[in-house]
């Protein structure tokens, strides 16, 4: 139980790379604040926050399901008041909230490109500075952003997507700077292509038998969520280099 007594809150947990985080952290003993929009399932992609905190649950866990747009101020903020008002602090903030819409430049629309810059960076901004206050009054905390490789990879239809994933890991080094007098350690995971319901979704036709799998990052945001700023901060991490810092294997 390597975060027993623990608080995290992890964005867009309702399903995907997300929810394994969340499960991972809360099978380690970790409290977890499942923040999402989807309370009920409407659309082709299956999970919801309370399905979750359901699973946290049966698993002997704690668990507490808010439903929050990490594009909206108000909601960031209630959601981190009622998190330190359920569990009296906030130890580890995954930035895991995120959305892509494929399209080449020219066939994007300008709703759709603030759309992706909404929920990708504003999201990770807005939940970081709410969180921020309690971690620098504890002098401890650890943030874990999603990048991509699609951060550094160009690929066709998703350079509204990659644009934001550039700018998130120069966020984390940046930020790292500014916190690291705190103890609060900022670090980004770089998933390479990984089976997610969204993947399936968009990518139906696509050999998918070699790609990673969320949980594998689940095991990668536990190992982030140990750190501090005196150990590992500052860092845009793809399983390799996680396999040698952390000295864990890549199968899950």
């Amino acid at each position: 139980m390597k975060l027993k007594g623990k608080i995290a809150i992890v964005t867009g947990a309702s399903r995907g790379i997300g929810k394994a985080i969340a499960l991972a952290l809360a099978r380690e003993g970790a409290g977890v604040v499942i923040a999402a929009r989807t309370e009920e399932e409407k659309g082709p992609l299956p999970g919801t926050i309370h399905k979750t905190e359901d699973e946290i649950r049966a698993l002997g866990g704690r668990a507490l399901a808010i439903k929050t747009d990490v594009t909206k101020e108000e909601e960031v903020e209630a959601m981190v008041r009622r998190t330190i008002d359920e569990f009296g602090g906030i130890d580890i903030l995954v930035n895991n909230a995120g959305i892509n819409i494929p399209g080449t430049l020219v066939e994007i629309s300008t709703k759709r490109w603030d759309l992706i810059m909404a929920v990708n960076l504003r999201g990770t901004f807005l939940c970081t500075r709410a969180v921020l206050p309690k971690m620098m009054e504890q002098k401890r905390g650890s943030i874990i952003n999603l990048s991509s490789i699609l951060g550094t990879r160009a690929t066709g239809g998703n350079l509204a997507y990659g644009v934001t994933k550039a700018a998130i890991e120069r966020f984390t080094s940046g930020l790292a700077e500014e916190v690291k007098e705190y103890n609060i350690a900022v670090n980004a995971l770089c998933p390479n292509y990984t089976e997610t319901e969204g993947i399936k979704l968009w990518y139906f036709n696509v050999d998918r038998s070699l790609w990673q799998k969320p949980e594998l990052w689940g095991r990668y945001a536990v190992s982030l969520a140990c750190q501090d700023a005196s150990s590992l901060t500052g860092r845009t991490l793809t399983a390799e280099e996680l396999d040698k810092e952390c000295g864990q294997g890549s199968a899950y």
